[in-house]
């Protein structure tokens, strides 16, 4: 697709669907109406019945709108695409059902392509390398694809090869997207939110070069070479360039295929514990963890004749480095949820980079004191107590209490942190993953362990204040 047809048509279909979502919320603001709740003494919003039909029609017809041109556009947008279906809580429910469909249907591009990127990056036909590579792809993503090829001794490899021109396209989305913040930080001013947009660049600038990902892969399977449980591909370095990746291919089980993982006697709440750890260890111990974990990067190998089996995890693109300031922030808040101090999960965010400079401090403290005791209600930590709540609980334990009239105030007071987006996503995906598998594992307890030696290191400094020279401390990393 010609680069500007596409910069116009992505514009396009966003444009419309912004468009339309305007018309719906000018509707609002001419028939709902106010009332006052007569026990809460909270002022509510009663909306006509065919204005919440109408809604539902304009949700339902911008979902498959936004599918119909992501899976036209492709590149960024699928991943984009992919990560909604999963961290798009903000989305109406009828899209994250249609933008689910991106996480095992992106569509392959032809082999001749495929075959041309190949020859164009190494100089040579596959056959110069191989024995035989098959011409229809094992996995198709945003960015490349994956096909089966044989070694001239025989070995089973995985060649992961990045489509030609994808250079060009992700810096035209991009473009697209930097307009879709802007417009998004009209309705939410948080302070530093082009962070997520300047954090979207670095990240596909470094799943766009293979050479990145095969270093971080040998890294990262270092980190692990004490648990046999923890298994990750090798690189096959003669056949790797910046646009090839060659390494050896792993079998397994896709991780929600949980009717054929539970058929072969695996124990999910132990396949899900083990998921949780990795991501923990990662995270507080290496500080060096995988920024995209969804459910295509991850594959199972029963153990015959025990209910245990060992986590494949694939695509070292996203692999990121979280700071010290953040680590020891995450700390704070995490003990703080378990000590019941609200004063210390606010320190602990303050610490990530969360609070804005000259921002309303007195107000953000009130709105998380009042969240936080809030979730302190709550019996149960488990994605299976969020899945089991009904509409009217998530609702009550999402909103803050916070009068219209203070909310943008309250969004002037938050400061949306460097690197934070990588973080975010991760611990997201992770929770929702872990969730499918393992509903009722209380992912916090399971990941407790990791953070103890952090915690006592914490408990150790002393911290007379909140200034930035305080805030750092010294780290044990393992990797």
């Amino acid at each position: 697709m010609n680069l500007f047809i596409r910069l116009v048509r992505a514009q396009l279909t966003f444009g419309v669907i912004f468009a339309s979502y305007m018309v719906q919320l000018a509707l609002l603001k001419v028939f709902r109406r106010w009332r006052i709740d007569p026990e809460t003494g909270r002022e509510e919003a009663t909306i006509p019945a065919w204005l919440e039909r109408r809604q539902a029609r304009v949700d339902e017809t911008n979902s498959r709108r936004l599918l119909a041109d992501i899976l036209k556009l492709r590149g960024v947008y699928i991943k984009l695409g992919q990560v909604l279906s999963i961290m798009g809580g903000f989305l109406p429910a009828v899209y994250i059902k249609k933008l689910e469909t991106l996480q095992d249907a992106v569509p392959p591009h032809p082999f001749d392509e495929i075959e041309r990127a190949f020859i164009d990056s190494l100089r040579a036909k596959p056959e110069a390398f191989f024995e035989s590579m098959d011409r229809d792809p094992v996995a198709a993503a945003s960015l490349g694809q994956v096909h089966v090829a044989y070694m001239d001794d025989g070995r089973k490899v995985a060649v992961k090869v990045l489509y030609p021109g994808i250079r060009d396209v992700v810096r035209i989305d991009l473009r697209v997207i930097r307009l879709m913040v802007r417009v998004y930080k009209w309705f939410v001013p948080v302070q530093n939110i082009e962070a997520v947009h300047a954090s979207l660049v670095d990240l596909l600038r470094r799943e766009t070069d293979y050479i990145h990902e095969a270093e971080c892969m040998g890294r990262m399977a270092a980190n692990f070479d004490d648990d046999d449980h923890i298994l990750f591909p090798e690189v096959i370095e003669q056949v790797t360039t910046k646009d090839v990746l060659t390494m050896t291919f792993m079998e397994g089980i896709k991780i929600t295929r949980l009717d054929e993982i539970r058929e072969r006697g695996v124990n999910l709440d132990k396949l899900g514990e083990r998921l949780v750890k990795s991501f923990y260890k990662q995270v507080f111990v290496h500080r060096f963890f995988h920024a995209d974990p969804h459910p295509g990067n991850f594959l199972v190998q029963p153990i015959e004749g025990t209910d245990d089996a060992k986590l494949v995890i694939l695509d070292f693109g996203a692999i990121s480095v979280v700071d010290e300031k953040t680590v020891f922030g995450m700390v704070d808040v995490l003990r703080g949820f378990f000590e019941q101090n609200d004063e210390l999960v606010l320190r602990g965010i303050e610490d990530i980079g969360f609070v804005a400079e000259g921002g309303d401090r007195e107000l953000l403290d009130q709105t998380v004191k009042t969240y936080f005791q809030k979730l302190l209600k709550l019996e149960s930590y488990t994605p299976s107590m969020l899945m089991k709540s009904n509409s009217k609980e998530l609702e009550a334990l999402a909103d803050p209490e916070v009068e219209r009239r203070e909310l943008r105030s309250l969004m002037r007071s938050v400061h949306y942190p460097d690197g934070w987006f990588y973080v975010e996503r991760a611990s997201v995906m992770m929770f929702w993953l872990a969730g499918q598998i393992a509903p009722d594992l209380n992912q916090f307890q399971v990941g407790f362990p990791y953070v103890l030696p952090l915690l006592s290191q914490r408990l150790k400094k002393s911290r007379p204040s909140r200034s930035p020279e305080n805030s750092a401390h010294a780290s044990a990393s393992g990797g």
